[in-house]
Formats: C-alpha cells, sequence, structure tokens
C-alpha cells in the first residue's frame, strides 16, 4: 500500500504496464476486489479505498488535499483519485467502478476524461436519485452519525442476488463482516455524497474510448434499461454484459465472470 497522494493505493501484479484501476463500491474498500484481482495477476491492477473507508484518510482531509470544499460530494472522490494516480506516476488507465465507484468514474469521465484509457461501469447508473432515494441516503447518514454500520447493516440482504442469498453462505458471511467493519463517518459522508450527484450520462456521450456496461441479472438497483443506456451512450466501442445468478455486487458473488470481462476492457486497448 502507498499512501504518497490523497487516498490510500493497492498495487497488484506486474509494475510495468497499462494499469487497470478499480473503484469499490458502498459500503465496502478495496479488499472487496480480491478474488478479482487474484484471477488478473499477470496484470498491473490498483485498487483504491475511497475517503474514509479502508486505509484511506477521513473525507475532511481528503477533500483539503485536493482543495476542495469539505461537503460531500463524489467530485471530491474523483479528483482524489485523479490526485493519487497521477502522485503514483500514473497519467492514464483502465478505469472501472462498481456501484459508488461507477458513480466516481462517471465523475472522472466529466473532470479529468484524459485519465482513462477505457471505463467500465459495473451494477451503477448514470442517473441521479430520485427523491426517495436521495432522503433514504440522507437518513441513513444522519443514522450512522448515531450508530455505525448498523445504519447499513440490512444493505446485505439488497445488495445481493436471490441466488447468492440462498445458494453461497460463504459469500453472505463475508459481505455481511465487511459491511460490518465501515466506519460511521465513511457511511455518513458517501451518503450525502451519493444524494447530491448530478445526473452524467452526457459525461460518456463523447469520451471515445472503448467501454464496459456490466450488471448482475438479480441486480434490483442497477436496472436493465439504465445499463443500455449507458452502453448506447458510450458508442458501438462499449460491451454490455449480464451476468447470471448475482445482483447488486457482482464482482463479489462471481468474480470468475466480472475478471473476465475486465480482462476484455483491458485487452482492447493495452
Amino acid at each position: 500500500m502507498t499512501t504518497t497522494g490523497p487516498l490510500a493505493l493497492h498495487r497488484h501484479g506486474p509494475a510495468a504496464g497499462l494499469p487497470l484501476v478499480l473503484l469499490h463500491g458502498f459500503p465496502l474498500d478495496a479488499r472487496m476486489w480480491d478474488d478479482v484481482v487474484a484471477r488478473l495477476s499477470d496484470l498491473p491492477v490498483i485498487t483504491l479505498d475511497a475517503p474514509g473507508f479502508g486505509d484511506s484518510p477521513a473525507p475532511d482531509e481528503v477533500a483539503a488535499a485536493v482543495g476542495r470544499d469539505p461537503a460531500p460530494s463524489l467530485e471530491t472522490s474523483a479528483d482524489a483519485v485523479a490526485a493519487t494516480l497521477r502522485a503514483a506516476g500514473v497519467e492514464r488507465a483502465v478505469v472501472a467502478g462498481l456501484s459508488m465507484g461507477g458513480y466516481v468514474t462517471l465523475a472522472l469521465a466529466e473532470r479529468h476524461r484524459g485519465l482513462l484509457a477505457a471505463v467500465g461501469l459495473l451494477d451503477t447508473n448514470a442517473e441521479e436519485d430520485t427523491e426517495e432515494a436521495r432522503a433514504t441516503r440522507l437518513r441513513v447518514a444522519e443514522e450512522a452519525e448515531r450508530t455505525g454500520a448498523d445504519a447499513v447493516a440490512g444493505m446485505v440482504d439488497s445488495v445481493l442476488g436471490e441466488t447468492t442469498l440462498a445458494e453461497r453462505p460463504d459469500v453472505v458471511a463475508r459481505m455481511r463482516g465487511w459491511i460490518g467493519e465501515a466506519p460511521a463517518e465513511g457511511i455518513a459522508w458517501t451518503q450525502r455524497a451519493m444524494a447530491a450527484r448530478p445526473a452524467r450520462m452526457s459525461a460518456l456521450e463523447d469520451l471515445e474510448v472503448p467501454g464496459l456496461v456490466l450488471r448482475g441479472a438479480e441486480d434490483s438497483r442497477s436496472p436493465q434499461a439504465s445499463a443500455e443506456r449507458m452502453a448506447r451512450a458510450l458508442g458501438g466501442a462499449a460491451e454490455l454484459v449480464v451476468v447470471p445468478r448475482v445482483g447488486h455486487m457482482s464482482a463479489v458473488e462471481d468474480p470468475d465472470a466480472v475478471a473476465d470481462a475486465l480482462r476484455r476492457l483491458h485487452a482492447s486497448v493495452a
């Protein structure tokens, strides 16, 4: 691990070559990519911890490091990703994010598009929250400040697919453990940042790099229609993948399928 930049950065595999950068979902940290990374051991892979999660500093420290207001925003997260990569000598990379990580990838496409050699959007969407979803995020943020990780404990049942919940007790237990370790400050700040995010479909429309849009077939949070809209916005170079028998945490539920798709994305530019 290195903390040269604002965020904790973890390198995997060979040092040389175009990096594949993986951005994790909420309320997890870079460990959620471990099984995928193990299947890509021949590629230069970088994982990052989001502000307030894993080994990264608190969100206010990250915001200060990139010269932004401490108010929660995914723009701060995107600027921190870009600054951390550049501090590590990375000027161009294949960047893929799952769920919240996808939101940050979209913000990178809007604010730091020169960094993106290709883009992967996994179990995410480019639309802003509905009023109901925004209110729920803000409520969870307030609850997290009172009760910590208990505020998000119930997420396990909604982010994993029905098949995983019924047939993969090891995955369920691992997810419960990770979510139970989520820090209150990271939960609250990130929920408010996601609630404030704008729609970013337009950031994809003239990106002109290879793309991957992937979702679990049992993902109740990221609809197929949203995936198809993102793939169309990315144009003819985008691959649309639907992974059967998994939900919103496709990289944890079926790392083989996700690693294969990411390998194809990386090969499209490497």
